[in-house]
C-alpha cells in the first residue's frame, strides 16, 4: 500500500468520524468531533495494520486473523460506548443509547475505510445521517400520537392489534 492510499483511508476515516461527531456535538451529546474522529481513525488504523501485518509476511492474508482483529475491535468499542449509557435511579428512562450506537457505527465505518470499502462506507454514512435527521421527529410524532390518547382508547388499540 502506498502513502497516498494510506493517507486517503485514514483521512476518510477521520472525516467520517468527525462528521458524525459534529452532529452529536451540535445536539448536545457527550461525544463530538475529536472523540468520534479518534474512534474512526483508530478502527481504520487497526484494520490496516492487521491487513498489512498479515500480507507482509508471505503476501497472503489470513482472513480469519483479520476477522479476529475486527471482532476484538468491535468488542472493545462496546466498552467505550457503554460508558455513555446512564440509567436514572427510580425511573425506567435510559439515556445515551444513541450516543453509544453512534460510537459503535463510527468504529465500523472506520473499519470500512481501513479496508478501502468506499461505496459501503459512503452509503452507510448517508443512512446514519438520514436516521439522525428523521429518527427523532418520527419518534416524537409516534409518542405524541400514542401518549396523547386517553387510557381507554389505548386499551382498545392494544386489543385490536392482538
Amino acid at each position: 500500500m502506498n502513502y497516498g492510499e494510506i493517507l486517503l483511508r485514514l483521512g476518510a476515516s477521520v472525516l467520517i468520524g468527525a462528521l458524525i461527531g459534529l452532529d452529536r456535538n451540535l445536539h448536545g451529546k457527550p461525544t463530538g468531533v475529536r472523540t468520534l474522529g479518534l474512534v474512526s481513525l483508530g478502527s481504520a488504523l487497526l484494520t490496516m495494520a492487521a491487513g498489512d501485518m498479515l500480507t507482509g509476511a508471505g503476501g497472503q492474508a489470513d482472513s480469519a486473523a483479520v476477522s479476529r482483529v475486527i471482532q476484538g475491535l468491535i468488542t472493545g468499542i462496546g466498552f467505550l460506548g457503554s460508558g455513555v449509557i446512564v440509567h436514572k435511579n427510580g425511573s425506567e428512562r435510559v439515556r445515551g443509547l444513541t450516543t453509544a450506537a453512534s460510537i459503535w457505527i463510527t468504529a465500523i465505518l472506520g473499519i470500512l475505510c481501513g479496508m478501502g470499502s468506499w461505496q459501503i462506507a459512503g452509503i452507510a454514512l448517508a443512512i446514519v445521517f438520514l436516521l439522525f435527521l428523521l429518527g427523532k421527529p418520527l419518534e416524537r410524532a409516534l409518542h405524541r400520537r400514542w401518549l396523547d390518547k386517553p387510557e381507554e382508547e389505548k386499551r382498545e388499540i392494544e386489543l385490536h392489534d392482538e
